[in-house]
């Protein structure tokens, strides 16, 4: 059986300002309707013989990945909380032992949950050809056939030829080496010489196999990994790995502490249309264009703009005599920048982070495990937001020392607790919660419902929160 492995963890931070801290690029739908995890799962239906994923993600993002799960159907067999990110290696250990608690000698299949692939059933016939080489205890990776001098990727060199499968469609070979990210001159090179691919991050192995391999060349990584794994708690359906142990572990990336010393490791070439959405310009890229070249997301309007990407996610983006661009519009924050230097947007986020600038890692609309609030506006001593609650959902049971709230329903039903009383608002019917009440909100009904909360007081900081029950696990 094969078990994917989703590795879900990371900011995303090239991406910002739509990709942040809080909502990273995996979980935004930047191709299509789906988000780029819920791409990841999707693209495995029909391969025969996989199981239910692991999932593992930030302790931060674990209801947001839960409900995107939700929302394909899909339920994973497990899902790890890593108290602190350690990279993919430590990723791939506690789930390699957390599947062998269950299965005897499964497949692995490692898929960062941020790649976007065009061509599924390139992407499948790659992974066929891995099998038979995986269960022989061989560590597989999958190399990208290179469509370009790229030198934002690193490189694998292909060596002997090993074996053929899926009739002949995909074949593998011996990794003679890895090559870190290449300079123009160099990558121009690889490519002319054909035996080079993109290192693609995307691992099949034997859970078995790969620990093994961990053990010599990372003993105490694999250490920290089986203490960390034997802490683990539950929570509600997540499962949360021994923080003390897991946060000691060794940071590092599964070709680093393994890949690059074994003597098992083979590369499978493939021609999946695939990109590691690392910038804005791999997005303007992979995008479709129309004919000034432009791709273009939202409400936008142009004049005599080309090969630029636009994205407006709030409101209305217009752009005038643009040319290689990238303009990307949120409710909060508006990025510009030339094609040729997104790489330095990480350097606008270092800024926010060393301003302490909350757009370092939120986002205007906030979700929680109940639903989501966005900010609509802010001044002395007010502000008002826009509540979703999804439906069967409730907030936990709280009281405020510092503002008062009044709610007004614009959508659905409302159940409302203010100290003792229990009532039902419906559309266009509003309520007040005093100063120090006790209060919790709820959706009893099917649809989602939608408030408005004027927030007034002295302090409206979202840490004034008593909270004394609470459906999530969350402390007050």
């Amino acid at each position: 059986m094969i078990i994917p492995i989703i590795l879900a963890g990371g900011s995303g931070t090239r991406l910002w300002p739509l990709s942040r801290e809080l909502y990273p690029k995996q979980l935004l739908p930047l191709m299509g309707d789906q988000s780029l995890l819920q791409q990841t799962i999707t693209r495995l239906a029909n391969l025969e013989g996989v199981g239910a994923p692991i999932v593992i993600c930030n302790d931060e993002h674990r209801f947001m990945v839960a409900e995107q799960l939700r929302k394909i159907a899909t339920t994973a067999a497990t899902m790890l909380l890593e108290p602190i990110g350690r990279n993919t290696a430590p990723a791939a250990a506690v789930a390699a032992m957390q599947a062998l608690s269950s299965t005897k000698k499964p497949l692995l299949l490692i898929l960062p949950a941020d790649h976007l692939i065009t061509n599924i059933n390139a992407f499948q016939d790659g992974i066929l050809a891995g099998m038979a080489a995986a269960e022989e205890g061989k560590l597989v990776t999958f190399g990208i056939v290179p469509e370009k001098a790229e030198t934002g990727y690193g490189y694998i060199k292909q060596g002997e030829l090993i074996g053929s499968l899926s009739g002949g469609k995909n074949q593998c070979y011996v990794v003679e080496s890895f090559i870190e990210k290449p300079n123009s001159d160099l990558a121009t090179k690889f490519v002319q010489d054909g035996n080079y691919l993109w290192n693609s991050g995307m691992f099949l192995f034997r859970a078995d196999s790969f620990l093994e391999e961990l053990q010599q060349f990372a003993p105490e990584m694999i250490t920290w990994c089986r203490e960390a794994h034997g802490a683990i708690t539950n929570d509600l359906d997540f499962h949360r790995l021994g923080r003390e142990a897991f946060s000691a572990c060794p940071a590092d990336s599964i070709d680093y502490a393994v890949m690059e010393k074994t003597d098992r490791a083979v590369v499978v070439p493939m021609s999946p249309g695939w990109s590691d959405v690392g910038s804005w310009s791999a997005l303007w890229e992979v995008g479709d264009k129309n004919p000034e070249n432009n791709v273009i997301r939202g409400d936008v309007l142009t004049q005599n703009t080309h090969g630029s990407y636009l994205h407006a996610h709030h409101r209305l983006l217009t752009t005038v005599g643009v040319e290689d661009h990238v303009v990307i519009e949120t409710a909060d924050a508006v990025l510009v920048a030339h094609k040729d230097h997104v790489q330095d947007v990480k350097k606008i986020v270092t800024q926010l982070i060393t301003q302490k600038r909350t757009e370092a890692n939120l986002h205007s609309r906030v979700f929680r495990p109940w639903g989501s609030y966005e900010n609509i506006t802010t001044a002395d001593r007010f502000q008002v937001k826009r509540i979703i609650v999804n439906p069967d959902a409730i907030l936990s049971l709280q009281k405020h020392h510092h503002r008062a709230e009044h709610w007004i329903v614009v959508k659905g039903t409302a159940k409302i607790t203010r100290n003792d009383e229990t009532f039902l608002l419906s559309e266009n019917e509003s309520t007040f919660i005093p100063l120090g009440t006790n209060h919790r909100l709820g959706n009893p009904g099917v649809i989602p419902l939608e408030l408005i909360e004027v927030q007034s007081g002295s302090y409206l900081g979202e840490d004034d929160i008593v909270r004394f029950s609470d459906n999530y696990g969350r402390a007050g």
